[in-house]
């Protein structure tokens, strides 16, 4: 690990040499690539740093603590100082394991979240609203920008699916656990029993492609219009400004009618288009990887049920990490930071199980 440590410090020095020459400066795609990467080497070489300085203190103090002749208070002195670093370099130490572990690269990407109605009918639309609004407060709390794509809305307000990208630094790595199927239970407006109800709500995150990541082939589009229905005054219905970009080698479609121009659902449709196909390459590759290894917080894949809502309860619970809250409101206000967290954490620890390192 430390030689690995060495290693990562003497690129940081690098590139923090090269980005300061004014050839660098002016290429601003190699000067952008440079940032990104001193970024991901800082907090690595502070933390490598910090280890250093308690080893240095720790190895003076246990010489120090050697000398016979010293005073009786002092040598405790000398003695608390040894302890205190040795414990600093244990905790730095397994700090420096966790942040050498292979990174997402996706993970400061923005991204897409599609969120479809799946088995309950009008029940399952309803709580598609209500996971959108979760997703939109969560991310207006976190300072991301949230702006919908396309949206199939029902006449009671909820969803039959909905599209909406997330904007800011990091955010697939705070919403990429969230692919699969959200299960609600709890007793429709409409039930005059008082029964509750279970449906199922499917969502789906795709990081963002850039075109450097997935570039579109014109002759593979079938781009086609048509007239926006739904809401929308006279206006909506005259021009034929809806779009529908059909991806030919996949057979992938996407539809976009948000906007009254053609060229905004256009450009919208393509955003979705290349994050769908980007995403599909990227499972591809992540199964190949994975091999017949399952991580603890799940696959990622949209059958998979990955969470409950329960109303009567007020309670929500992860399956994938055996987590309850009994927090339901707060959550579906948008406070996910505690359940985020623990899916992070759990699955910190399968990769440092699977690198040997735990």
């Amino acid at each position: 690990m430390f030689d690995k440590l060495i290693e990562v410090e003497k690129r940081f020095d690098e590139v923090n040499d090269l980005i300061c020459q004014p050839e660098i400066v002016a290429d601003l795609e190699g000067y952008t690539k440079l940032m990104r990467e001193l970024k991901q080497l800082t907090p690595v070489v502070e933390k490598f740093r910090e280890y250093k300085g308690a080893k240095a203190t720790f190895e003076e103090s246990r010489e120090m603590l050697s000398d016979s002749s010293l005073d009786d208070d002092f040598a405790e002195m000398v003695k608390e100082e040894f302890e205190t670093s040795r414990e600093d370099m244990e905790r730095l130490s397994e700090e420096l394991k966790i942040l050498l572990l292979p990174r997402d690269p996706n993970d400061d990407k923005n991204v897409i979240i599609e969120i479809r109605g799946g088995a309950g009918g009008e029940e399952s639309a309803l709580f598609a609203g209500v996971l959108f609004r979760m997703y939109s407060m969560y991310a207006e709390a976190k300072g991301f920008k949230v702006e919908v794509l396309s949206a199939n809305e029902t006449g009671l307000g909820g969803y039959k699916e909905i599209s909406f990208s997330v904007d800011g630094d990091g955010a697939y790595s705070r919403f990429k656990f969230e692919s699969g199927v959200h299960r609600v239970q709890r007793v429709p407006e409409t039930e005059s029993q008082g029964r509750i109800h279970t449906s199922t709500t499917t969502v789906a995150v795709l990081p963002e492609a850039e075109e450097v990541d997935f570039e579109l082939s014109e002759k593979d589009l079938q781009i086609d219009t048509f007239r926006s229905s739904g809401a929308g005054g006279q206006h909506i219905n005259k021009t034929s400004s809806a779009i529908r970009i059909t991806h030919i080698p996949t057979g992938t479609v996407v539809e976009c009618q948000d906007e009254r121009s053609q060229h905004k659902n256009k450009e919208k449709a393509l955003k979705v288009l290349r994050a769908r196909l980007y995403d599909a390459e990227k499972a591809k590759h992540d199964a190949e990887i994975a091999g017949e290894r399952k991580a603890q917080v799940g696959t990622g894949d949209r059958s998979e049920r990955i969470r409950t809502y329960n109303y009567p309860q007020g309670r929500v619970s992860d399956h994938r990490i055996n987590l309850t809250l009994y927090k339901l409101e707060q959550i579906l206000n948008g406070d996910l930071d505690e359940l985020i967290d623990a899916l992070i954490t759990a699955d910190t620890a399968e990769k440092l199980k699977a690198s040997g390192e735990e």
